[in-house]
This record gives C-alpha cells, sequence and structure tokens, in this order.
C-alpha cells in the first residue's frame, strides 16, 4: 500500500501547486502528462460511469462493475457513498489499476444527503437565496462526509406543466428567480474552491428543455422556437455556467429532432462555443442507449453521435467502452476527441484534489460530526418555516389557538414515510418528525383529537405502482366507511378541524406524470363530510407539485402549503400552525383551477383577441376563467402590508445609466412578518412580441407591526435586455411599464422610457 500511494504521488508532484498564480497551467501539464501514459482504452474507461450501491433510478443496473474498475475501465462510480464503501471501490482504483486513477464518486443529493430540506420547489417559494446557498453549503458539508465528490444537482429546468411530476425538483415558471436560484446552488455546492474537502461539484440538469415535455409526460419530446429557447428556458442554464459550475447533464428529450445526448448544436455550439463552458458533460442514465428508441441509430451510431455532440461520461448504459474502441479504429471517431473528455474529467479530479487524496478527508469520524447534526437539523426547520405558504386564510382561521379543542384528522397527521419527498438520497424518512410528534413535544400534556380519516389513497392498481419504488402505502385495516365515520365523529367533537391531507410522494418527482391533478377521492371524500359539520376547517397539504383545488378553495377555511418539507416537517408546520412562526412563502408556480388550463403561467403573451367576458371572439374558455386559481408569486401571511404607490427616480432611462424604482412596503397588521417584494416589467413595443409582465428583481423584507421601509430596485438598459429575432441580445427604445407588489397579478405600476 505504502509503495502505491508513493507512486500515486510521485505521478501527482504537479497536483500539489494549487497555490501558485499557474494553477490552470500546472493542471495543463499534469493532465497531459497523464493522458500520454494512457490506453486508448484506459482513457475510454474515464469516460465510464456505471452504478454501483444502494440505489436504481433507470431501468438497469451496471454488472461486473469490480473487474472493470480493476481493468481501468471506470472513471467514476453512481451510487455508492457511506466512508467503507466510497473507501473500497476507491482503494481498487488507486491499487489495483495500472494508473492509480481515482473514482468520481456521484449521487442524486437533490434536497439534501442524509439531512433532508424541503423538495426544490418548496425551497424555491422562500425566495431566499442566502438561504438556499447556505442549504446547499450543508449539504455539500453532509455528502462529502459521507463520501461524495458530486451530486447530480441543480435541476434548474422551466417547468409550466404541473402534470410533470418532476416540476417537484425545480425552481418553477419562471426564468429569472430560476436563475437567481440556479447561481445560489452552484456556490454553495462548490465554494469557489472544489479543494476544499466539504465542497462538491454541481451538476446543471437536464440540458436541455427537459421541464418542456409534451402534454407533461415524462421522457416525452419537446419542441420549441429558439426564441423562446433564448428567452424563457435557457436563462437559468446560463447562469448557472456563468456560476462556475463543473458540470452538465444532458436530458432525455429531443431538440430540434435530434436527442439532447446526441445533439452538437446543443453541446458544442451553444453550450461550449456561446457559453464558454469548460467543465465536464454527462448523460443521464442511459441516455445514449435510449437514443436507439428515439429512432437516430442503432447501438454504434448512437455512440458515435453522442462523443461527437460533446458527451464526455457515459451514464450507465457503458455504451462508450462497448463501442469507441471500434469507432476510432474505424475512423469514425477521432482520438483527439476522446482525449478531450477524458481530459475533462480528469481535471474534474484534480481539481477536487483526489490526486493527492484519493480518499479526500472520508473517514467514519468526520461522518459521525457532519450528518444530522444539530446545526443541519436546525437549518433544515429553518428552511422548512420558510418554504410554507399560507395560499388560503379567511376569518382568521389561522393561527390556531391552543385553547380551543382542535381535531387533527387526515392519513397524514402521523406519517412520517412522505415527508422527506422524493429525491431524497440517503435520507432515512424514520428519523423524519411527523406532525403528531411534534404536537405531541411542543405541547406536552395537551389534548388534541385525533382520527385517521381516510387511507392516503384507495385505488388499489396505483397503490401497486406506487409500493415497489418504496411507498409504503399500507391500507388501514378499517373500511373507507368506518375511517370515514370516526373522522366525522372527532370532528363534531372539535372546535376547528385540520385536515392534513396530499400526495403520497411517490405521486409526484420522476415517472410521476399525473393527467388529474385534484387530490385522491378518498381525501375529497373526507374533506366534503368534514365539511358537512359546520366546523371551521384548515387544510394543510403535503404534496410535490401544484394541485387542482378549486374546491377546496371555495368551500373550506384555510389552505396552508407544506410541500414535502423535509427531516423537521413536523415542527415547522407546527410553529407555523400556532403562530410561532409567520408564514412567508410565495409559489413559483402558477395553481391552475384545473388540468384544463394548463400550460399556464403568468409571463405568457399578449394575444390579438385579448379576454372579453362580453365579446364572443376573444381568447377565453366557455367553462372556466383564463385566471388561475393562485397566481405566481401569490402567498398571503398572519399580517397584512401595505404598498405605496411605485416611485421613480428619474421616468427616462439612459444607455449606460440606471434609474431607480422604489415602494414604501409597511407591515401594517399586528404580528412581524415577512414579505417577498417582486419587480417586474412590461415591454409596450417591441420588434418580437413580449410578455405581459417578467419578473426582474426581489427582495425579502421583515417588519415589525407598524413599521416602514423603503424598497428600491435598480433598472438599468441591461435588465430590459432580450433576445431578438435573430437571436441578439439586445435593449430597445421605448416606454416599459415597472410594476412593484406582492405577487404577478399586482397593478402598481409606473412608466420608463428607455431612450
Amino acid at each position: 500500500m505504502k509503495k502505491t500511494l508513493l507512486y500515486v504521488g510521485m505521478l501527482c508532484g504537479l497536483a500539489a501547486c494549487t497555490n501558485r498564480p499557474s494553477q490552470e497551467a500546472e493542471m495543463d501539464k499534469f493532465v497531459s502528462r497523464l493522458i500520454n501514459q494512457m490506453t486508448l482504452e484506459e482513457k475510454i474507461g474515464q469516460l465510464n460511469l456505471p452504478t454501483v450501491g444502494f440505489d436504481v433510478t433507470g431501468p438497469r443496473m451496471s454488472e461486473a462493475v469490480e473487474q472493470k474498475i480493476k481493468d481501468g475501465l471506470v472513471g467514476g462510480v453512481f451510487n455508492t457513498y457511506t466512508p467503507d464503501a466510497v473507501r473500497k471501490l476507491q482503494e481498487m482504483a488507486v491499487t489495483q489499476t495500472r494508473l492509480h486513477i481515482p473514482l468520481l464518486m456521484g449521487y442524486d443529493v437533490i434536497h439534501g444527503h442524509r439531512t433532508i430540506y424541503p423538495i426544490p420547489l418548496g425551497l424555491a417559494a422562500t425566495w431566499d437565496t442566502a438561504l438556499i446557498r447556505r442549504i446547499a453549503v450543508a449539504v455539500a458539508d453532509e455528502a462529502s462526509a459521507d463520501g461524495l465528490h458530486w451530486t447530480f444537482s441543480p435541476m434548474v429546468d422551466i417547468a409550466r406543466d404541473p402534470r410533470w411530476g418532476r416540476v417537484s425538483e425545480g425552481a418553477g415558471e419562471d426564468p429569472y428567480v430560476g436563475a437567481e436560484i440556479a447561481k445560489a446552488m452552484v456556490r454553495g455546492y462548490e465554494q469557489g474552491d472544489l479543494r476544499k474537502q466539504n465542497t462538491l461539484l454541481s451538476c446543471i440538469k437536464h440540458f436541455a428543455l427537459y421541464g418542456a415535455a409534451e402534454a407533461g409526460r415524462d421522457y416525452n419530446t419537446t419542441d420549441m422556437s429558439r426564441l423562446r429557447m433564448y428567452n424563457e428556458y435557457l436563462p437559468p442554464y446560463k447562469a448557472a455556467v456563468e456560476a462556475g459550475a463543473s458540470s452538465v447533464m444532458t436530458s432525455f428529450n429531443e431538440i430540434d429532432g435530434v436527442p439532447a445526448t446526441g445533439n452538437r448544436w446543443l453541446l458544442t455550439d451553444l453550450l461550449r462555443r456561446q457559453w464558454g463552458f469548460d467543465g465536464l458533460v454527462v448523460t443521464d442514465y442511459t441516455a445514449i442507449a435510449e437514443m436507439e428508441n428515439h429512432g437516430v441509430g442503432n447501438k454504434a451510431q448512437v455512440t458515435e453521435l453522442a462523443i461527437n455532440a460533446g458527451v464526455d461520461m457515459d451514464m450507465v448504459s457503458e455504451y462508450f467502452i462497448d463501442e469507441l474502441p471500434a469507432l476510432v479504429k474505424a475512423g469514425r471517431v477521432k482520438e483527439a476527441v476522446i482525449d478531450a473528455a477524458c481530459r475533462r474529467i480528469l481535471e474534474a479530479k484534480y481539481k477536487l484534489g483526489l490526486f493527492d487524496d484519493p480518499y479526500r478527508g472520508v473517514s467514519k469520524e468526520r461522518a459521525a460530526a457532519q450528518i444530522m447534526n444539530a446545526e443541519k437539523l436546525a437549518l433544515s426547520k429553518e428552511a422548512a418555516v420558510k418554504s410554507i405558504v399560507l395560499l388560503k386564510n379567511d376569518r382568521h382561521t389561522l393561527p390556531l389557538d391552543a385553547s380551543k379543542k382542535i381535531a387533527f384528522i387526515g392519513p397524514l397527521v402521523k406519517d412520517q414515510r412522505n415527508l422527506i419527498g422524493n429525491w431524497s438520497a440517503a435520507g432515512d424518512w424514520r428519523q423524519a418528525v411527523s406532525l403528531w410528534s411534534a404536537l405531541e413535544n411542543k405541547f406536552a400534556g395537551h389534548t388534541f383529537l385525533y382520527a385517521k380519516g381516510c387511507n392516503l389513497i384507495d385505488d388499489a392498481a396505483l397503490r401497486d405502482k406506487l409500493n415497489p419504488h418504496g411507498g409504503e402505502i399500507v391500507p388501514d385495516s378499517r373500511s373507507p366507511q368506518q375511517l370515514l365515520a370516526e373522522a366525522v365523529q372527532t370532528a363534531r367533537r372539535a372546535d376547528v378541524v385540520v385536515a392534513v391531507l396530499g400526495e403520497p410522494f411517490g405521486m409526484s418527482g420522476e415517472a410521476a406524470s399525473r393527467t388529474n391533478l385534484d387530490l385522491p377521492a378518498t381525501q375529497q371524500a373526507l374533506l366534503k363530510a368534514l365539511k358537512e359539520t359546520g366546523k371551521p376547517v384548515a387544510l394543510v397539504l403535503m404534496n410535490g407539485r401544484p394541485l387542482t383545488l378549486q374546491w377546496e378553495h371555495d368551500h373550506l377555511d384555510a389552505i396552508l402549503e407544506t410541500w414535502y418539507a423535509g427531516t423537521r416537517a413536523g415542527d415547522a408546520i407546527t410553529d407555523v400552525l400556532f403562530g410561532d412562526a409567520n408564514p412567508s412563502g410565495k409559489i413559483t408556480m402558477t395553481y391552475p383551477l384545473n388540468v384544463g388550463q394548463i400550460p399556464i403561467y403568468y409571463n405568457h403573451k399578449h394575444t390579438g383577441r385579448p379576454f372579453n367576458d362580453k365579446e364572443k371572439y376573444t381568447s377565453k374558455y366557455l367553462d372556466a376563467g383564463n385566471e388561475p386559481l393562485y397566481p405566481f408569486g401569490h402567498g398571503l401571511s398572519y399580517t397584512q402590508f401595505t404598498y405605496s404607490a411605485v416611485q421613480l427616480s428619474d421616468t427616462t432611462l439612459t444607455a449606460g445609466g440606471h434609474i431607480t424604482a422604489s415602494v414604501t412596503l409597511t407591515n401594517s397588521g399586528s404580528r412581524a412578518g415577512e414579505e417577498v417584494v417582486q419587480l417586474y416589467i412590461c415591454d409596450r413595443v417591441g420588434s418580437i412580441t413580449r410578455p405581459v409582465k417578467e419578473l426582474k428583481g426581489f427582495q425579502k423584507v421583515a417588519l415589525q407591526p407598524g413599521e416602514s421601509r423603503q424598497v428600491d430596485f435598480a433598472l438599468t438598459p441591461d435588465l430590459l435586455k432580450f433576445y431578438n429575432a435573430d437571436l441578439q441580445w439586445t435593449t430597445e427604445p421605448g416606454d416599459f411599464w415597472v410594476f412593484i407588489g406582492g405577487s404577478s397579478v399586482t397593478a402598481n405600476k409606473a412608466v420608463v422610457l428607455l431612450q
């Protein structure tokens, strides 16, 4: 062992020079020297990312991986963590291969590793990029202590169709807020210095346009104009690249008729040449193999497409190691292309310091100190509190008064399994704090009423689809009628009812598209029965996407959106329900009235026949309105906020100049609270049609009762730029409306002239 590590140290002598000004040059020398020692097969081996270990997220599992590691045919491993497991595989790579090149250890750490935070759509609802960056730092700290180097996060896909289950993994429908969150997460994971042992390589996914899958059906095709791409869907990916993301993952969908994984325009012309990205590109799970199903070639042909398009690393399909040697020999792929891909992977390992320390400080002691420590658990609760959105609150139903008799009813009151949601990585749901446990801890000796009320779902066929993937949905031994009768009796004894309902976690996330976004039928029946008791009913939702809640909105007294809030979910929800925390979240994805409105999003285009209910030939539905149930940016508070009229430091904006748009925000209620102040613009006339509104800034402001504060936004020409018909990033002179308010429907505006 000592002899081998000495050899690695000699090979990596140049890697220790990271403090020198010529850092990039030293890395280049080191990697070039290493590549020159490698056979073609060893170079191709670096491009192979099989899966070993704990999770399978695709249709196949890698085979004989340990032997392939020893043969130098593996560059990284997907799905292995813990100090023991990582050290075992890493030791094979650095002691039993010819060149002793360490492995990259990657995993889907999406909203926490062991400590689980709210799902990304919930984190986005905080509108708190500083908090999100702190969470990314904490996640990297914990995951790296468990042996990981690489997270396949952030997912920055713009999503405007809540039928698509993976909306839970992203920031919603808006390119501006999506870009700000993408930057915060990349900077949190990588911290500007990957040699710090508590960092992770970030990975922008899914590149590109995956959130626009037709019909909201996962893995489906995508088709859109370049104008829509550049102005609406690409900004978060580009922002993440500019923030320093080290890797990019290809998407499953096609773009302009070519699957993203084999799309040279996307991966080379746009990503590398236009945006200057110099990191590594990895496929999604078996995406190269899946190009055969797209109909663009056989195994050898799709392999050739992928490598020549700009893919560096093949996740799980192993087509690269199977096909590339022959393709190079036949002249279909140049060895220089293999060298470039291999270089980018070796550079990632170099930047992480793996050539100096293949184990990167991993130990059981460090893991024990960092995993689920008090600081991370406190951060999980803080994030959960700030992610919660008060959608409705009539007659001050919330916060609850603990002196009253309160009935908590629903299958999620005592549930732990669903609290950590989908894509919860190595999180253990058994350590999640349920709402009932939190109530018992907070109000020791106090008696709350409880009834289960119904099963999460009574649809046996759906249950059979969910349970093989960890659903843990077990029907109650009592009949649905017995559960409902008990719930009604319990509700009648109470002063107020809190119904805790939602989706089983498996009904959102990957491969979880839905055509019906209502609550499950058995839960709807429970709500209607509770309503008939005449008692005030507050609905607490746990779910991974916007649901269709028109009946609930029309008939219930309060609705609290808590998402899947993570390890400390119960504590956070309890604090909000009883007013120890004031909800401040606002949704970043529009809630439709019904699925017939989908896709629905706030920053849509104007129409030549705008809505007019009094005229027949205008843009509208016969059976529903155009407006959503809850608009983008919506979220209530236990206090009230008052906005002054928008004030401008000048009404004319010149090239190279700036003006300030301001409002005075006042907490006109009786509780301290936070408000997300949102800045929107509308370009009144353009060379191409422009959206009715576009988010261009936001600030989260905390105010005491009666306190006022001036909130300023700087308006510059850059803020008003867009891609024109020639895909030029430009401004055009003319009038702009500037809106500042508490949601996307604000009418509080002023007019600015851009000269």
